[in-house]
C-alpha cells in the first residue's frame, strides 16, 4: 500500500514522494533551553518520534535532526535573574531535556545542532534575504519585511489581518522594536546590549533573532533541496 500524507499547503492528501529514493530527511524544531520541558514538548517529540519510527518500519532510511536554541531573550533573562551565564543555563536545561525525553522512550536524533554553532550560516541567510529585498537593516538590527512576501501565511492559511503582532512575546512593541517599518515585521538579527553575548556581523555586534535560526540550521545540516 502506498503512503500518503496531508499537504498543509494544498489542504489535501498526496502520495509521499521523497527527493532521494527510500531516504527521508526530517527536521524538528527543538526546545529553547531556558526552563524545564512541559507537556506540550512531550506531545511534540513523541509525535515526531512516532513518525520517524513508522517511516523506518516502512523501510525508509531516516536522517532526523532536532535543534537546541541556546541563545534567546528568555535564556538571557534567566541567566541575569540567577547571576549565571547563558552557557550554564543552556547546558542545564539541555541535560534536563535528555533526562525527560529518554524517560518517555523517545529515540535520540541523529544530530542536535545549536544556534550558537551556526552564526555564520544565519548571517549568510540574512544577507541573502536582504539582497532579495525581503529584509532591511535599521540601527544594527535586521527585520524581515513580511508584506514583501505576498504569499506569507499560505501554509497556515491565515491572513495578516487575522494575526496579532507580538503574540509570541519575543518583541517589545514599545521599545526595541520601534524602528520596524511594519508591526508584523520580525527580527532576524538584533544588535546586542552591552551586557549580552554578541557575534560579529555585517550589521552590528549582536545575535540572531528567533525566527531565522531553524531555517539556517536546516540549510546547513540538510542542504537547500533536502
Amino acid at each position: 500500500m502506498s503512503l500518503t500524507v496531508y499537504n498543509t499547503q494544498t489542504r489535501g492528501k498526496e502520495p509521499f514522494v521523497t527527493l532521494k529514493p527510500q531516504k527521508v530527511a526530517m527536521y524538528c524544531c527543538g526546545v529553547t533551553v531556558y526552563d524545564h520541558c512541559h507537556l506540550g514538548h512531550a506531545r511534540s517529540y513523541i509525535g515526531w518520534d512516532v513518525v520517524r519510527r513508522y517511516l523506518q518500519w516502512r523501510g525508509y532510511q531516516v536522517h532526523y535532526v532536532q535543534n537546541f536554541t541556546d541563545i534567546d531573550d528568555k535564556i538571557l533573562n534567566r541567566a541575569k535573574a540567577e547571576g549565571n551565564s547563558m552557557e550554564a543555563i543552556a547546558e542545564r536545561y539541555i541535560a534536563a531535556y535528555f533526562e525527560d525525553i529518554r524517560r518517555l522512550n523517545v529515540l535520540d536524533a541523529d544530530e542536535y545542532p545549536r544556534v550558537t554553532e551556526h552564526i555564520e550560516s544565519i548571517c549568510s541567510l540574512i544577507q541573502s534575504l536582504e539582497e532579495k529585498g525581503y529584509a532591511y537593516a535599521v540601527e544594527g538590527d535586521v527585520y524581515y519585511s513580511v508584506r514583501q512576501f505576498t504569499e506569507y501565511g499560505k501554509l497556515s492559511g491565515r491572513r495578516l489581518e487575522q494575526m496579532q503582532a507580538g503574540a509570541s512575546r519575543r518583541v517589545d512593541l514599545n521599545n526595541s522594536e520601534r524602528t520596524k517599518q511594519d508591526p508584523f515585521d520580525f527580527a532576524l538579527w538584533k544588535a546586542a546590549k552591552s551586557d549580552e553575548p554578541a557575534w560579529n556581523s555585517p550589521w552590528s555586534k549582536g545575535r540572531p533573532g528567533w525566527h531565522i535560526e531553524c531555517s539556517a540550521m536546516i540549510r546547513a545540516r540538510l542542504g537547500e533541496n533536502d
